[in-house]
C-alpha cells in the first residue's frame, strides 16, 4: 500500500463494510472471475489461501478525500470558513486571489505571506483583513467578485489539495457556483471537440463558440459539453457561462486528415508524488514538474499531449481517496489543459483495491462491483477519452460465463485517436490488475504488463484499420508498461526476468499464454502485421531511454524453450516515465547493448511531425537542458 495515511475499520456494520452480498446496502455478487473469495461468520468477505489462511477484507477510509477538501466552505461576515470533517487534520491553509482567465491567459493564485490555520478541521481566510487595500489587485472591493484560491497541508507541511472557489459579496461573503476543476478542451477534431469541467454546485452551464451555444442538458455538477460544426484548423475562442461568470478561453481545432503540415506533440509518463518535499508531491503528484512539462508544452506549442498512466500514487482502497489523486493531477495542468488536450492513460498506480490482509501480508485486486466501482470505471469518470476501444474481456475463450458479465469495462482506458497524419494506439496493460497475482494466482486476475485476448484482437483490427488509411502516415502505440524494461522493472513488465511462467489467472485457472508468449504476440502486431508502426511509448520505469528493436537483438533467456519470433521489422522503443516521480538507475538485461540512450533526468519528448519525417526531441522540464534528439 502506498498511502501517506490510513484509517482502518474494522466492522461488520452494513453501511460501512462491504460484505458478502452485499456492498453499501445493495446487493452484489462475487464476479465468477475470482476464486476462494467467501464469507466468514459475520458476514465479511475473506480471502482463503492456497495455505488456508484466511485474509479478511480492509474496509474503511484510506487517507483523506475529495469531498472534504473542495466541499467544505461557507461564506462568513469577513471571508470564507472551511470544515474538513476532521478532528485530526491541523495545517495550514495558503490562499491567494486569481485573476481572471479573461485577463490572462495562465492566471494562477498569488499566494499572501500569511496563511490560516487549521485547527482540528477547521479554519477561516479572512478576507476583509488580509485581502483588500493594496492587496486587492482584482478590484473585488467594487466588483464584489473574487476568484479565490487555497492550498491545504497538514501538520507535517505536506500538501493535500490545491483548490478554487468564487466569492461573492464586500462582506458578508458567500461561496458562489464555481467551476472548481477546469475547464479542458478534450477529443479535439478537425470538426468537434469537448469541453468538460466541474462545478461545486448544479448549473445548467454553457460553452460559447463562434456565436453559438451549447448547453447541459440539465443543471449538474460534471459538465462534458460537446462543440460541434467547427472548421479544420481554426483557433476558436469560447466563452463558459456558469452562474453569474464568464471566462473565456482558446483552442486550435485539428487539420483535414492526410494534411500533412508541419506539427507538434508531446508525451511522458509517471507523474505521481515524488521525493523532495514541497510541490513533488501534493498528495499522490509530484505538482512542481508536471507544472513545469505543462508550462514546456504550452510554451513549445504542442497540439496535443499523451500521457502514459501512473498519474497518482493511487493503490487506494476509497475511491473518494484517488478521485483527490485525480483532482490534484489535473489542477497542476488545468491552466495549459483549458487550450491544450491532455491524454490520460491507465498505469498501475491507478489501481482502485479491493484489499484483503491480515495485517502481516495483503492480496489486492480490482474493486468490484466491476461496473460501478472498479479502477476502470473510476478512471473513466475522471477523464474524457475516445470510447471505441474494446468493452471487455467477457467473452474470450477463459470467460467462466459468457452469459453474465464477469470482467471490468475497457471504456476510456483503451482506445485510439488520429492527429493530422498520425494515429495514437492507447493501451491498458494493467486491466483488471491484482498487483499479488504472481504471489497468489489463487485469487484471480489480471498480471502486471499483460495484454489480454480481447484486447489484443482489437488491436490487430484497428492496426488493419489504420493500415489501409491513407491519411495515416505514422502509428505510436502506447501502453504503461515497457516491453523492454532496462531499469526499475526488469523482475515485471512484459519480461520477469525471462521467466514464461507468470500469467493472469481466471476462476481458479491460469490462462493459456504466459508472459514472454503473449509478449511476442504483441511484437509481431506491431513488427509483421503493419507497416506504419514506428514506435512504441511507455513509462512505469522512472527514466528516459531509447533503443532499436531489430533482428539482431537478443530477446529471449539463453536457455528459453517455447517458439521464438523468425521476423523482425524494426521500430524504436521509446520509454519516459521520468515525468516526476522517483527515478530508477539502469540494469543489466539481453538488451542493453541496443540502448542508444539513457537517461535519469525528468524529461519530455517532443515529435516534430513534417509529412513522413519526425523529428524528436527530449528535454528536462526543470533545466531546460537537451538530454537527446534523434530522426524517428
Amino acid at each position: 500500500m502506498k498511502t501517506k495515511r490510513i484509517r482502518v475499520v474494522f466492522t461488520s456494520l452494513i453501511f460501512v463494510c462491504f460484505m458478502a452480498g452485499s456492498v453499501l446496502g445493495q446487493a452484489i455478487d462475487i464476479p465468477k472471475v475470482h476464486a476462494n473469495i467467501t464469507a466468514d461468520s459475520s458476514g465479511r468477505l475473506v480471502f482463503i489461501g492456497s495455505d488456508s489462511s484466511q485474509l479478511p477484507l480492509i474496509v474503511g477510509e484510506d487517507g483523506y478525500t475529495l469531498r472534504q477538501m473542495r466541499l467544505s466552505s461557507h461564506g462568513t461576515e469577513n471571508g470564507v470558513a472551511f470544515d474538513f470533517n476532521d478532528s485530526d487534520l491541523n495545517g495550514k491553509l495558503y490562499f491567494g486571489l486569481i485573476e481572471s482567465p479573461n485577463d490572462l491567459k495562465h492566471p494562477q493564485p498569488v499566494f499572501h505571506y500569511h496563511s490560516a490555520k487549521i485547527d482540528s478541521g477547521q479554519a477561516e481566510i479572512d478576507i476583509n483583513k488580509r485581502l483588500r487595500g493594496r492587496y486587492d489587485f482584482i478590484d473585488w472591493q467594487k466588483t464584489g467578485i473574487i476568484r479565490l484560491g487555497y492550498r491545504v497541508t497538514d501538520q507535517e507541511g505536506q500538501f493535500l489539495y490545491d483548490g478554487k472557489i468564487m466569492v461573492k459579496g464586500k462582506g458578508p461573503f458567500v461561496v458562489d457556483t464555481s467551476i472548481v476543476e477546469g475547464p479542458f478542451i478534450n477529443l479535439v477534431t478537425y470538426q468537434d471537440a469537448v469541453v468538460s469541467f466541474e462545478t461545486n454546485y448544479p448549473t445548467r452551464a454553457q460553452v460559447q463558440v463562434a456565436g453559438r451555444s451549447f448547453m447541459d442538458d440539465k443543471p449538474v455538477t460534471h459538465h462534458e459539453i460537446r462543440l460541434d460544426g467547427l472548421d479544420a484548423n481554426t483557433e476558436y475562442q469560447y466563452t463558459v457561462v456558469y452562474g453569474n461568470y464568464r471566462d473565456s478561453y482558446c483552442f486550435q481545432t485539428a487539420p483535414v486528415p492526410g494534411s500533412r503540415r508541419p506539427f507538434t506533440f508531446a508525451y511522458a509518463s509517471d507523474g505521481r508524488g515524488g521525493s523532495g518535499g514541497g510541490e513533488r508531491n501534493i498528495r499522490g503528484v509530484n505538482s512542481y514538474i508536471m507544472k513545469r512539462i505543462a508550462v514546456l508544452a504550452s510554451f513549445r506549442g504542442v497540439r496535443f499531449f499523451q500521457f502514459t498512466g501512473d498519474l497518482v500514487d493511487g493503490y487506494s482502497i476509497s475511491e473518494d481517496d484517488i478521485m483527490l489523486q485525480y483532482a490534484n493531477w489535473k489542477r497542476t495542468i488545468e491552466p495549459y489543459a483549458h487550450y491544450i488536450p491532455f491524454i490520460a492513460g491507465f498505469g498501475n498506480h491507478e489501481n482502485l483495491l479491493l484489499y484483503f490482509s491480515d495485517g502481516k501480508t495483503g492480496v489486492g485486486i480490482d474493486r468490484f462491483p466491476f461496473a460501478t466501482h472498479s479502477g476502470e470505471v473510476v478512471f473513466a469518470r475522471n477523464f474524457v477519452n475516445p470510447t471505441n476501444g474494446p468493452q471487455s474481456e467477457d467473452g474470450a475463450v477463459y470467460d467462466p460465463d459468457p452469459g453474465s458479465i464477469d470482467f471490468p469495462p475497457y471504456d476510456e482506458t483503451v482506445f485510439y485517436y488520429t492527429y493530422d497524419n498520425v494515429a495514437m494506439i492507447v493501451l491498458n496493460s494493467n486491466y483488471w490488475y491484482s498487483y499479488s497475482i504472481k504471489r497468489t494466482p489463487e485469487i484471480g486476475g489480471n498480471l502486471h504488463g499483460y495484454i489480454m485476448d480481447n484486447q489484443l484482437a482489437w488491436l490487430k483490427s484497428t492496426l488493419a484499420e489504420l493500415e489501409i488509411d491513407d491519411n495515416i502516415d505514422h502509428i505510436f502505440v502506447t501502453v504503461h508498461t515497457p516491453i523492454f524494461p532496462n531499469g526499475g522493472h526488469v523482475d515485471d513488465d512484459m519480461w520477469y526476468g525471462g521467466d514464461n511462467t507468470p500469467r493472469p489467472t481466471i476462476a481458479g485457472e491460469p490462462v493459456a499464454k504466459g508472459i514472454i508468449e503473449r509478449r511476442d504476440q504483441l511484437l509481431d502486431l506491431l513488427m509483421n502485421h503493419s507497416s506504419k508502426v514506428v514506435a512504441t511509448l511507455t513509462g512505469d520505469e522512472h527514466n528516459y531511454y531509447r533503443l532499436r528493436v531489430t533482428g539482431e537483438m537478443t530477446i529471449y533467456p539463453e536457455d528459453y524453450e517455447g517458439e521464438r519470433l523468425s521476423r523482425f521489422r524494426p521500430f524504436w522503443h521509446i520509454n519516459n516515465g521520468a515525468a516526476g516521480a522517483p527515478y530508477y538507475g539502469r540494469e543489466n538485461t539481453p538488451w542493453s547493448a541496443q540502448v542508444e540512450k539513457f537517461s535519469t533526468q525528468n524529461a519530455v519528448v517532443f515529435f516534430h511531425v513534417h509529412g513522413k519525417e519526425i523529428r524528436v526531441e527530449v528535454i528536462n522540464p526543470d533545466t531546460m537542458e537537451p538530454i537527446d534528439e534523434f530522426q524517428l
